[in-house]
């Protein structure tokens, strides 16, 4: 796939799925602008994409500081975005987070900030963009839901938010089609990411155990499938939801991981 004259903004891409995007965007031609809350990590995830590339292609990578979260932040962010490439085409809405609990234990501000990141900074990133994206002649919008989008135990903000994530990008779809701009969704399975290392290896197992694939997904496996939805070989498709992982969300496989608690 060729992103040559192609602007993407990419958002939680210091690290993870986000950086593998933002990289095979990059590789394919693209210019790139990458957000992550910390400017260092920012930065460092920019010279690791770049390295290698000659001066003038180094020059398609860049970063900014942002939290999706706050208002004014996304804004400073995208203006920093027009004013480096003066147009945009691609958004992809990375940016995520998890504080899990059993419903009964969480707290309203593990609720919030879940909500606040994950389906608020979704709401507007996608806001500040359209305003750009209107102008292209290749608008693409992917956001990043999950297949806790249909519930899971301990999750109850994230699969909130996930779920949240799934119906603005529909609605999005119907209101942005006769413009010719695409918005979908990905939702990974279980991916080996530095979330999900985090997870207690005998939890980590119980999801694996039950995936039909007999693999974690990688950040691999999730950046192709957003890559395609922001080319032009995707350019019929809207308001779809794209499950990467390894068949783990079909009925029997999620009746299965109920049972086993």
């Amino acid at each position: 796939m060729d992103f040559t004259d192609r602007v993407a903004v990419v958002t939680g891409a210091a690290r993870g799925i986000g950086k593998a995007v933002a990289r095979d965007l990059f590789e394919a031609g693209g210019s790139v602008a990458i957000a992550d809350l910390n400017q260092d990590d920012v930065d460092a995830a920019c010279r690791e994409i770049a390295e290698g590339a000659t001066p003038d292609a180094a020059e398609r990578i860049c970063g900014f500081a942002c939290d999706v979260s706050v208002p004014d932040s996304v804004d400073t962010f995208f203006r920093s975005v027009k004013s480096r490439f003066g147009r945009l085409d691609i958004l992809v809405n990375n940016a995520g987070i998890t504080r899990d609990n059993l419903f009964m234990r969480m707290t309203f501000e593990q609720w919030k900030l879940v909500m606040d990141v994950n389906l608020n900074g979704t709401f507007l990133c996608c806001r500040h963009a359209l305003l750009m994206l209107r102008k292209s002649k290749h608008g693409r919008i992917v956001n990043l839901s999950s297949i806790s989008a249909g519930g899971n135990i301990g999750q109850a903000n994230y699969s909130a938010s996930k779920a949240g994530v799934v119906g603005l990008t529909k609605t999005l779809a119907l209101e942005m089609a006769r413009r010719q701009i695409t918005v979908n969704a990905v939702a990974p399975g279980f991916i080996d990411t530095e979330m999900t290392r985090a997870v207690p290896e005998k939890d980590r197992q119980h999801w694996i155990d039950h995936i039909p694939a007999c693999r974690a997904g990688s950040v691999d496996d999730v950046a192709n499938a957003i890559v395609f939805l922001a080319s032009d070989d995707a350019a019929f498709i809207t308001g779809e939801v794209l499950g990467v992982d390894g068949g783990l969300n079909t009925p029997e496989t999620v009746v299965a991981r109920i049972e086993a608690g």
